[in-house]
């Protein structure tokens, strides 16, 4: 049986080329889990990382009981090893954090005191340490978002997120797909809450993101979930007739 069964809240990290920061998150994670207000458990997703993650994911998960992980067999973006993290996770709740650190294991404890009134509770991220350059590109991405989804959420980017397991589940995969967590638990009329944490500079290693997959990207994907969207309501539609 997958050992996240054993708890009630599984935080999935997925890692890529983030040899720098492994030994920073066993350190915070491991001090998290004994603060936790629930049993939680780390699972590491490693996304084909070429450098030496996964020699060192593989050293923490084997000192540290409440650590598992997954190995992509090639890197798969984002989306795809959250996905491979959902589909593995066996606990009530299900989180998520980046590998870079910038927001901080303790403030999963402010999220998880909203857990059992909503189906999705995430960050705002408050004093945002990144570059001008970086701000302004999320500002301009999420305000398209928005503007696509009607989701009312400031700032999906945040990477500190909680979700009932049942409906993170239902999530369908696609390119951008952790872009939309908020309007994909919308679409099953599930409820989102949005609580501030705190974010920090990156410390170690390099960002994935630059301009163009910062704002390219993001809308192209609206496209694709407004197309997804009308999919979903279609089907509601016809499997409420079907049961009518």
């Amino acid at each position: 049986m997958n050992k996240t069964a054993n708890y009630q809240l599984t935080i999935i990290v997925p890692v890529y080329n983030e040899e720098g920061n492994i030994l920073r998150l066993e350190k915070e994670l491991g001090e998290f889990l004994k603060d936790a207000k629930v049993a939680s458990c780390v699972l590491f997703v490693n996304d084909g990382s070429k450098d030496d993650s996964e020699r060192l994911i593989r050293e923490v998960c084997g000192r540290n009981e409440a650590f598992f992980f997954l190995n992509l067999a090639r890197n798969g973006g984002l989306s795809a090893a959250m996905k491979a993290g959902i589909d593995n996770s066996f606990s009530r709740w299900v989180g998520y954090i980046d590998a870079d650190l910038q927001t901080t294991p303790q403030d999963f404890n402010k999220l998880l005191e909203f857990v059992d009134q909503y189906e999705m509770v995430m960050g705002i991220r408050t004093g945002r340490k990144d570059s001008f350059v970086k701000n302004m590109s999320s500002r301009i991405a999420n305000g398209f978002r928005r503007m696509m989804t009607h989701d009312g959420v400031e700032d999906t980017g945040c990477p500190l997120k909680v979700l009932r397991t049942d409906y993170a589940k239902r999530i369908p995969f696609f390119t951008g797909m952790h872009r939309f967590l908020p309007a994909l638990i919308q679409l099953q009329e599930g409820q989102v809450k949005q609580v501030p944490v705190r974010h920090f500079p990156r410390i170690a290693g390099k960002s994935k993101y630059n301009l163009a997959n910062r704002l390219i990207g993001p809308f192209k994907d609206c496209f694709a979930y407004r197309w997804m969207r009308k999919r979903y309501i279609n089907y509601q539609v016809a499997e409420n007739n079907l049961n009518s």
